[in-house]
């Protein structure tokens, strides 16, 4: 199985391999479970069967070297290599050998229990819902086996991610299956990576206070790596960013916290989850770089309770829409050289509902939107409501990129994307370089080469064509119509071809008119 990982790519980076064949086989076996509540229960097994593979490779190297003084059971000759210590109990071939027993359920949770205890970063994040009743314990024995079959932890798929695209792959499933409650935390991957690639956050702390499953932080480490031996991290292949972010939702946080977890990020995500809103768990941090999906229009985020709250620097947002809550948390936790990257609902660019015109104009007029992308439609799985990227600079002359104050980017790439079925979008690397170059050239990077105004996609525009519309920031007002190529055919001739096919269709239309009176009146409907 393991050697199946290079298929065709699907729109959230996983191949469509061995993936969607498991993701098959254990949707099979949810039977009447809700998708929400058995996504913990598949991804926790693929958890603990990771961490297994992993611990076994380690065990079986450390066995060979017993005559050199190495104990395979000592805990600390893991965790000296960055690998969880996996005690006896929590071992797959423990699980195997009880998949047909009825306690099956038990002996996952106690196994779930004993990695918890001996691994303090994972203190509360494991589920531990096995032994309930409305799970049937005959098809968790064949969820065990089927996960079993899948080497996931050793070196060499550990080197592939083979984990990483598995999990990712369940997820964004989920998210489709569970609809809009899903669409709240996942974010596509395509999205993600224009977010990264714009911001390329290469060094310095990584900020995401709505974080979901984690999605951003995988992707921004993802980033460092693949780009180790170019420009920018002087070859490093060690990511060197800090991770911080909150996540509201328990089961959420969770997730996000095994996502890391498998991938060996470190992170600071708080000890439980909190509403960065009302408690907010990082007061004092200041980050280089922010990225975020906040929930789209959220009216149930109690603003009313935040009246003179120190974040609301440009105008107190409405209880009725937290989007420009969200833009100025993110501010407000921006260090002095700061970038933001961020999705919010494409009303944020226009509205002027509820004092938001306000706000924005503030924000505008402060010099911070420092470029905004339009996203072309059905790019997510639960919600059909158009989205646009919002990048903030905390100072345009910050000596890291040109000055580039009084102007704002503006890209408009609702043309771009491949539909990969009848309701869903995928934007291609080719588009997600295209746009992530464009603006590297606008701003000044090194390597990226000159920017000029491509009419149709992208304007760079000044302070004052922004007031000249009123502050709205759609891109579509600023990047005109793209030009139409020149066919060759000379003015005159092309008039007169027009006009000869317009005067044919006039006739053929008249025809057509009496043909139908001549109808009407045979009916005896003649007017």
């Amino acid at each position: 199985m393991e050697g199946r990982t290079d298929m065709a790519k699907n729109n959230n980076g996983a191949t469509l391999g061995f993936e969607r064949a498991l993701w098959q086989a254990a949707d099979a076996l949810r039977s009447n479970m809700d998708a929400a509540e058995y996504k913990h229960v598949v991804l926790g097994l693929i958890f603990l069967k990771y961490i297994s593979d992993a611990f076994e490779e380690q065990h079986a190297k450390l066995e060979a070297e017993r005559a050199k003084g190495a104990d395979p059971e000592d805990p600390d000759e893991y965790r000296a290599v960055n690998i969880f210590w996996v005690p006896k109990e929590a071992r797959w071939s423990n699980l195997k050998a009880n998949a047909k027993q009825p306690t099956i359920g038990k002996v996952i949770d106690d196994a779930m229990l004993a990695i918890e205890r001996d691994n303090p970063s994972l203190k509360g994040v494991l589920p531990k819902d096995y032994a309930h009743p409305r799970l049937d314990k005959q098809r968790l024995g064949q969820l065990i086996d089927l996960v079993g079959n899948i080497g996931l932890g050793d070196k060499a798929n550990r080197s592939k991610d083979i984990l990483g695209r598995v999990y990712e792959y369940f997820l964004s499933q989920f998210a489709s299956a569970e609809g809009k409650k899903g669409g709240q935390f996942y974010t596509p991957r395509c999205v993600v990576q224009v977010l990264v690639e714009m911001l390329a956050p290469y060094k310095g702390r990584v900020y995401d206070p709505c974080c979901g499953s984690g999605g951003m932080f995988v992707q921004s480490v993802e980033f460092v790596k693949a780009h180790a031996s170019g420009n920018g991290n002087g070859g490093k292949a060690k990511a060197d960013v800090s991770i911080f972010g909150q996540e509201s939702n328990h089961t959420t946080w969770r997730l996000a916290k095994m996502n890391l977890a498998i991938r060996q990020i470190e992170n600071n995500l708080g000890k439980e989850h909190a509403d960065s809103f009302h408690r907010d768990l990082h007061p004092d941090l200041k980050a280089d770089y922010v990225i975020a999906n906040p929930p789209f229009n959220d009216s149930d985020w109690r603003g009313d309770l935040l009246k003179d709250d120190k974040r609301w620097k440009y105008g107190t947002p409405p209880a009725s829409n937290a989007n420009f809550a969200w833009v100025q948390h993110f501010i407000h936790h921006l260090a002095p050289t700061g970038l933001a990257g961020f999705v919010l609902a494409n009303g944020s660019m226009s509205s002027n509902q509820s004092g938001e015109g306000e706000i924005r104009k503030n924000i505008i007029e402060a010099d911070l939107v420092d470029c905004m992308v339009a996203l072309p439609g059905q790019l997510f799985y639960s919600t059909q409501i158009p989205v646009c990227l919002w990048f903030i600079a905390r100072d345009k002359k910050n000596g890291r990129f040109r000055d580039r104050r009084g102007q704002t980017l503006f890209i408009d790439a609702r043309k771009l994307g491949t539909m990969i079925d009848r309701v869903h979008r995928d934007l291609t690397d080719e588009d997600i370089r295209k746009i992530a170059d464009t603006y590297h050239a606008w701003r000044g990077d090194k390597v990226a080469g000159d920017y000029k105004d491509i009419p149709g996609f992208c304007k760079s525009a000044t302070l004052d064509d922004i007031r000249h519309h009123n502050y709205i920031l759609t891109p579509g007002r600023y990047v005109g119509a793209a030009e139409v190529e020149d066919d060759g055919e000379p003015f005159e001739e092309k008039m007169k071809r027009l006009t000869a096919e317009l005067r044919e269709q006039m006739a053929q239309s008249a025809k057509l008119d009496q043909l139908i009176w001549a109808n009407l009146e045979d009916i005896g409907y003649d007017g």
